[in-house]
């Protein structure tokens, strides 16, 4: 590179640069194999092992419980908004599950939904924009509710549950699309996990879906065999060519993962990296926060600034000191830096101290 350029994009987001360089390293030459990694067959041996060692991987990282399944689907993120309601729908008679709204995801997740049942919209952050998460509580899901689904982390507005809700008997599904293995998860309660890769694991285009086992096998008989979670179960996800590089990606990152100590020391080093942007933010009237502060992500900060002129001026000069892809998403305006995992804390002292700069020579 000809100079350090931080990537603060949303998705395809930033990789950690030690896997992109035994990506580069291997591409053309996998294991001496004299192939690409991309060429090798999905049933060979060499791929076979790549996927058991990912599983291995994210059992271990993640403190995953041996009764859930790991699956690697086709499709990303919005595939799973229809497999979801198709798979699990059909556990109780009522055809019935319920959605919380925390922002544009969880409400194109609740409208597909709506295509295979009944779906209820417990809570909503929509008379705040989606800057304070809304309540969900046991007492808000109705016994004949299959499910109750939430989304983990809202890349748009920038608010992050800080620990998930406890619904008892009724399974919990939790889009972690923009937080997985951020942080240390508890389990408990939960359903399914998914995430599409493109923000914390990989390649976009697919998704990790880790599913409790006794949720597999209730699909509706219309449901594609593609989208059916016990065909992927049984076929250790490879009843047809998957993204064989997406999951090595994953697996090199969950490698990477595992070398930096794992969730808990992640998950020190993502607040400290959050912290330095939300001290320049809190610090002024410059900077206007989008998200309430009690429901603050620690992996997509967004503010605003005084107007628009101003905000075109500090993406343009961004740019210019390496600062990639802080543009807001067009619902919530003004600047999005997203931080994930692979963003390094060089990155965010730097558009802390460009920050700081900005308001000095424009405030």
């Amino acid at each position: 590179m000809s100079k350090q350029v931080y990537n603060f994009g949303a998705g395809p987001a930033i990789l950690p640069i030690p896997v992109m360089k035994q990506i580069q390293e291997e591409f053309l030459d996998y294991k001496g194999m004299g192939v690409s990694v991309i060429e090798i067959s999905h049933r060979s041996k060499e791929f076979e092992a790549v996927l058991d060692r990912c599983d291995e991987l994210i059992r271990e990282i993640s403190n995953l419980p041996d009764d859930y399944s790991i699956l690697y689907t086709h499709g990303g993120a919005r595939m799973q908004f229809s497999a979801i309601p198709m798979n699990l729908l059909p556990l109780k008679p009522a055809h019935k599950a319920v959605y919380s709204e925390t922002g544009n995801f969880s409400k194109q997740a609740n409208v597909e939904a709506a295509r295979y049942g009944n779906i209820e919209v417990a809570s909503s952050g929509e008379d705040c924009n989606y800057s304070k998460l809304p309540p969900l509580n046991r007492d808000m899901v109705s016994d004949d509710a299959s499910y109750a689904y939430i989304t983990s982390n809202n890349t748009i507005y920038g608010t992050q549950y800080k620990s998930y809700p406890q619904l008892g008997d009724i399974p919990l599904v939790v889009d972690a699309t923009s937080d997985i293995f951020s942080r240390p998860v508890d389990f408990t309660g939960l359903g399914i996990m998914f995430a599409s890769l493109q923000k914390n694991l990989g390649p976009a285009g697919t998704a990790l879906v880790l599913i409790r086992k006794d949720l597999i096998g209730y699909a509706m008989e219309l449901t594609p065999s593609l989208l059916d979670y016990s065909v992927y179960d049984k076929s250790h996800s490879l009843a047809n060519t998957n993204n064989t590089f997406a999951i090595y990606t994953t697996c090199l990152v969950m490698e990477w993962l595992k070398n930096e100590g794992g969730l808990e020391t992640m998950a020190v080093k993502n607040q400290m990296k959050a912290d330095t942007l939300y001290q320049v933010i809190d610090s002024t009237d410059f900077y206007n926060g989008i998200a309430a502060r009690e429901d603050r992500s620690l992996m997509n900060v967004s503010w605003t600034l005084p107007n628009e002129d101003l905000t075109q001026r500090f993406l343009a000069e961004a740019l210019e000191n390496g600062l990639y892809a802080l543009k807001g998403h067009r619902a919530a305006g003004g600047i999005r830096a997203s931080i994930y995992n692979a963003m390094p804390m060089a990155g965010c002292k730097l558009l802390a101290d460009f920050m700081q700069e900005f308001e000095r020579t424009n405030g």
